[in-house]
């Protein structure tokens, strides 16, 4: 589990949604993760890389895009429960 954490009190004011960034130990700012028993997540969440007016690279990969932003939104248009939730 990679951990992250709300950015503002409020949804992004341009899309409507939230945005997270990835929570990162004080000591050398490596990303925090955790193992967690899979009886505790409720859902998976559909993060959108924030990547401001940048062109982004061709061979940018998926596998690669939590280490490529440094935030991200929360996509609670993905389907109906996500929305229910993120709401």
């Amino acid at each position: 589990m990679h951990w992250f954490s709300r950015v503002g009190d409020n949804p992004d004011e341009d899309t409507g949604l939230w945005m997270v960034e990835p929570d990162r130990d004080a000591a050398d700012g490596s990303p925090q993760y955790a193992v967690i028993h899979l009886d505790t997540v409720l859902r998976a969440a559909h993060l959108i890389g924030v990547y401001g007016s940048d062109i982004l690279p061709k061979d940018l990969s998926a596998t690669d895009s939590l280490d490529a932003f440094l935030s991200f939104y929360v996509n609670k248009f993905i389907d109906n429960n996500a929305f229910l939730i993120a709401y």
